[in-house]
């Protein structure tokens, strides 16, 4: 909106002054200099300090308004950079560049200077194309390019104009970011660095010195709201706050902005503003008292000569500051030297009008020369930047140019966009959108001595290259660097939570075991990965071991050996049983129902060996599958054998047709072939849902992880039901043939070999809750060995004892002694 009120404006003054300009050409000898080319030049060596306000539009009288000595310097420079070229045989060879230089003191009430420039032979038609206004040489005008405005403002209440035929603006000071919009101003080009990029060191500086609350104080023009807004936008993903900002005008109250500084804490001030804005800022600030604090001063007025040497300005603080850097230009100084010898000066006024005067009588050489150097290589680099593009549109050889050529402003754009030139080591080119790819800043400090001395630099080109020498700079009472934060750093191993709208202002947490504080994101603790592991307050994880329990584990090894001695002693067992076969104790056993109870048994210890070594899949299976398979059909035959005892002792005698029945069907393989049957359906419904998988425990140590393998209790419950039905069973039956003859109760050694099976998974279970380590899976395949060797020695090994130790007890007789024995004493 700003953008079209400064067009629109300029474009009502254009169309209300379309008539000759004759009243402004009067020659005045400092602003103009005839030649074959002309080039416009706009410098407010004089500033209009408060806005005038008219009825009707009226152009201002520069020469009464505020005289900046730095701007009148530049007009100076520009004069000579074109007396230069003209001097030069290689540049231009027999062609003389000329000047109109007008005072452009006002943003938006310099007109007449600007008509000037744009008009044709006295007249301005803006709205008649080019080639209809231009049909002969002299319709043409000798503008061929104009270098400036300095501000920001400036450049934009003019340019519309200058835009409309193309006329390339070469500005030297105007550095808001808008005018890189090529839509909006085709023909824009700078010597001068846009706002990001000044912007771009100043942030920089505040991450080199930790400084995160900082104020920005700004010009209320569209200099200083571009300069806001780059910072906003640049400060956006970092951790430098804005807590106040404002601009500043010609009714400026300092004492209320130093008050809100001090009351949020703040000791670091941005000031983006130009040379006066900045005085006066920085004389309210001696003025109140304002003490300690650091002041970053942009590029236009950080090498300012007047403020290092104020009274009391040490008192401020520390002033740091972006500056051009100080390039110097051979032959200006005799240039000044020159001019100033000259009489011309006392005599300009009668020969002058339209904002074209300046008693240069009252400054010396040396005042001029004592100036503020700022954007003196960015005037000369764009005066050159033209006298190269005339040179390329006239195809300059190294004797003579082609005057044949009609020259055309847009031509030299052309040209101009094409810039490839060395000037005092510098390699001078444009970018697509008109910005200059060459030129580094300057990082400076306010000495003790008044002046601005250099303590390091900002390169753009070729690549970004950044220094700052800590050791020049002269801090405040202490010497220290100054802090500005609005909470202090928090402790390594601390998350920051954030305490209102700035993430500045925050409170300290620290992260729990198991997380981490990342620099990248100092408001979340992170959480480590599952092979990693952390303490309280880390700013890291650390790696995690693997442990598992390999083969070569001394429990591993006893228990693989205790394994294979159950293999062992089933096969002697077996054969011993075999050999014996017919004898009672064999029979009362089980007969060939022992035969399968041990080959059970045996199966059953294959699941001890995959409870070793790195789980897999197939490990996992083969853990619990031989186990929980085999060791029911182990549990169904001891439920058949108690049920046998109890029938053959007390049911044969009072229910004789039910053990007949019993003993014609075979009801004892009925039985066992159901229980495995059913086991093996509920088995693979389980491994076909929910299959045994490895499994990483973290949960139990933080630094390690526990390679173990994950059942679900769920998809194997009903074979878990099974086995503790048949346990049930087995010890009801056993139980009731507790009182059986002594030597022939093999009830009381199933009953006892039940009781060490539930205490051992009891003991199991018991530590399985409370320890999850490791050496859970040797206490594992211990329970399962336990289980094992339950029946193996507490039901198989005394009958083994009575056939090779007490023969005489494995008789007919004996046996049958003591069955009459027992049922007479249970007929009394």
């Amino acid at each position: 909106m700003g953008c079209m009120l400064h067009f629109l404006t300029s474009l009502f003054l254009l169309g209300s002054l379309r008539h000759p300009l004759t009243q402004c050409t009067v020659q005045g000898s400092e602003f103009q200099l005839e030649g074959d080319y002309l080039i416009g030049g706009l410098f407010d060596i004089h500033h209009v300090s408060a806005p005038v306000y008219h009825g009707r539009p009226e152009t201002t009288e520069c020469s009464s308004q505020h005289f900046l000595l730095p701007n009148y310097r530049r007009f100076q420079l520009m004069r000579f950079s074109v007396e230069e070229i003209n001097n030069s045989t290689n540049l231009l060879p027999k062609i003389s560049l000329g000047f109109e230089i007008f005072d452009h003191c006002s943003d938006t009430q310099n007109y007449p200077g600007i008509f000037n420039l744009i008009s044709v032979n006295g007249l301005i038609q803006p709205w008649n194309e080019p080639q209809k206004q231009q049909t002969n040489n002299t319709d043409v005008s000798k503008v061929i390019a104009v270098v400036g405005p300095f501000t920001s403002t400036q450049a934009l209440t003019i340019a519309p104009l200058f835009m409309t035929d193309l006329i390339p603006m070469v500005s030297y000071g105007s550095s808001s970011s808008f005018f890189s919009r090529k839509a909006k101003f085709p023909s824009f080009l700078r010597t001068v660095h846009p706002n990001k990029d000044v912007i771009e060191v100043i942030v920089s500086m505040m991450v080199h010195f930790h400084w995160r609350w900082v104020a920005f104080l700004h010009s209320d023009n569209d200099f200083g709201n571009d300069g806001l807004e780059m910072f906003t936008r640049r400060i956006k993903d970092t951790e430098i706050c804005l807590p106040y900002t404002t601009g500043l005008g010609y009714s400026t109250n300092y004492p209320q902005i130093f008050k809100h500084i001090e009351a949020l804490r703040i000791n670091v001030i941005i000031v983006f503003a130009p040379k006066i804005n900045a005085e006066a800022l920085i004389m309210s600030a001696i003025q109140l008292n304002v003490t300690q604090k650091v002041w970053i001063a942009d590029d236009g007025w950080s090498l300012n000569k007047r403020l290092p040497k104020e009274k009391g300005i040490e008192n401020i603080g520390t002033v740091l500051g972006v500056s051009q850097p100080v390039v110097s230009i051979p032959g200006f100084s005799d240039f000044i030297y020159s001019a100033r010898s000259q009489t011309h000066c006392k005599n300009a006024e009668k020969n002058t009008f339209c904002n074209q005067f300046f008693n240069c009588s009252i400054l010396s050489a040396e005042e001029i020369l004592a100036g503020d150097p700022s954007f003196s290589f960015s005037v000369y680099s764009a005066v050159h930047a033209i006298a190269h593009a005339l040179h390329n549109t006239l195809q300059c050889g190294a004797d003579h140019c082609n005057r044949n050529i009609t020259v055309y402003p847009y031509m030299v754009l052309a040209e101009m966009k094409k810039s490839n030139f060395t000037l005092l080591n510098q390699s001078i080119k444009f970018d697509e959108n008109g910005d200059p790819k060459y030129g580094p800043f300057s990082i400076v400090f306010w000495n003790n001595s008044g002046d601005a001395e250099e303590i390091g630099f900002y390169h753009f080109h070729p690549s970004v290259n950044f220094f700052i020498n800590n050791t020049k700079i002269k801090w405040g009472k202490n010497g220290e660097v100054p802090s500005s934060f609005c909470t202090p750093e928090c402790p390594k191993g601390h998350a920051r939570k954030q305490n209102g709208i700035h993430k500045c202002c925050f409170t300290c947490e620290i992260c729990p075991n198991g997380t981490f504080i990342n620099t990248t994101d100092p408001y979340n603790c992170m959480n480590c990965k599952d092979t990693e592991w952390s303490t309280e307050g880390s700013t890291s994880c650390n790696l995690r071991s693997v442990e598992y329990i390999p083969f070569t584990d001394i429990g591993a090894i006893l228990i693989i050996a205790g394994s294979w001695a159950l293999v062992v002693l089933s096969i002697a067992m077996s054969v011993l049983f075999a050999i014996n076969y017919n004898t009672p104790v064999v029979r009362s056993a089980g007969g060939p129902m022992c035969f399968l109870i041990l080959g059970c048994l045996s199966l059953c210890s294959l699941s001890v060996f995959f409870y070793f070594g790195k789980p897999t899949t197939s490990s996992c299976i083969l853990r619990s599958l031989p186990f929980i398979l085999f060791y029911t059909v182990c549990l169904a035959c001891f439920v058949v054998r108690s049920f046998q005892i109890v029938c053959i002792f007390k049911m044969a005698a009072k229910f004789p047709k039910l053990y007949s029945w019993w003993m014609k069907y075979q009801g004892q393989w009925l039985i066992i072939t159901v229980a495995f049957v059913t086991q093996a359906f509920l088995l693979g419904i389980a491994h076909l849902s929910a299959p045994p998988k490895p499994y990483n425990e973290t949960v139990w140590s933080q630094e390690k992880i526990i390679l173990s393998c994950d059942t679900k209790f769920e998809a194997f419950s009903g074979s878990a039901f099974v086995l503790v039905f048949l346990c049930f069973l087995c010890f009801i039956f056993s139980y009731m043939g507790k009182n059986l003859p002594k030597n022939y109760n093999e009830a009381k050694s199933i009953t006892f070999c039940l009781l060490l099976l539930i205490l051992t998974w009891i003991i199991f279970a018991t530590v399985q809750v409370l320890y999850k380590g490791k050496y859970i899976q040797t206490l594992n395949a211990l329970a399962v060995l336990s289980s094992l060797y339950s029946f193996l020695l507490w039901y198989f090994f005394p009958k083994c004892y009575i056939m090779m130790f007490q023969p005489h007890k494995n008789t007919q007789q004996y046996f049958q002694g003591l069955i009459q024995n027992y049922t007479k004493t249970i007929s009394q």
